[in-house]
């Protein structure tokens, strides 16, 4: 079996992407033509992050396990701003992601950038398209999670920010690109937390976004969730300037859910009627009787 690209070689690729974005960024248009297919963030999704040890532990299981239960996008994260590494254990990482592939479970890998340090988010951002698994196989996906507020200054965070979407962007070409951004009706109840938010300008560079529309823990009840989860979705579209955005809305975090609040959340996602894919963070806390919600929403 032939082994993930080793750190020494998976550093000089990554590298070679970093002088080839920087060299680029001078000589092209500062929105890149979006090219991607968004289908890839569509359908049934659910999330894995680097903490989930037991999923590494046991792709071939999970995988199965996931086919299972009709998920048609796995997002999956390849690091954080605060890791030790570019691609967080990635023999494991390739693995997992060879053994969905093999049940036709899309890909898509996910990194938190810190902002602090606009070079290593960069690098650690170009490393998601520079990976292969044993295989062979890239992703079929790359996300942005912009949601870390660890650079205090809100109009210097928005810049970076921006500013690294388009320098993955331009390097991803036709790779799809979502963004992960703060939680529109969040922002809305707590505009300090990230006032100035570049919500149009990410549009101009994304295929697709998914909001991480939390309700468990903090709302209770069929109408609390309703209502939040409405108004969430309303705002990503107006705040976007796009009617039309595609969407792949996050609910959870799963095992805060209640029966009422699961079936709040659900009967929103149904009713608002626009969005391509719908998920619950994460994989490891989806109890099944919240799989049966969702797959009446995208079977």
């Amino acid at each position: 079996m032939r082994r993930p690209y080793s750190g020494g070689v998976l550093r000089l690729l990554v590298s070679g992407l970093f002088v080839l974005v920087l060299c680029s960024i001078g000589t092209v248009a500062a929105s890149a033509a979006k090219q991607a297919d968004s289908s890839v963030f569509g359908g049934l999704g659910t999330w894995v992050d680097i903490y989930d040890r037991p999923v590494y532990a046991a792709p071939e299981r999970v995988a199965g396990r996931m086919a299972a239960r009709g998920v048609a996008t796995a997002w999956v994260e390849s690091a954080n701003y605060g890791a030790a590494e570019d691609i967080v254990d990635p023999v494991r990482l390739g693995a997992l992601v060879d053994a969905l592939h093999a049940r036709g479970i899309r890909v898509v890998a996910w990194y938190l950038p810190g902002h602090v340090k606009p070079a290593l988010d960069l690098r650690r951002s170009l490393a998601m398209l520079a990976f292969r698994t044993p295989a062979g196989a890239a992703f079929d996906g790359v996300a942005l999670d912009i949601e870390s507020t660890k650079l205090r200054n809100a109009g210097l965070r928005s810049r970076r920010a921006l500013a690294l979407t388009r320098q993955l962007r331009e390097a991803a070409r036709d790779i799809p690109l979502a963004i992960i951004p703060f939680n529109p009706r969040g922002l809305e109840r707590r505009p300090g937390t990230w006032p100035g938010f570049p919500w149009k300008q990410l549009a101009d560079e994304a295929d697709a976004f998914a909001p991480m529309v939390y309700t468990g823990g903090a709302l209770k009840g069929f109408d609390a969730t309703y209502g939040y989860v409405t108004r969430a979705l309303r705002l990503l579209r107006t705040q976007t300037g796009n009617p039309d955005v595609r969407v792949h809305v996050a609910g959870g975090v799963a095992d805060r859910m209640e029966a009422d609040e699961l079936a709040g959340f659900a009967a929103a996602v149904e009713d608002d009627g626009g969005t391509i894919g719908v998920s619950l963070y994460d994989w490891m806390t989806t109890p099944a009787r919240a799989w049966k919600t969702l797959a009446l929403l995208t079977g």
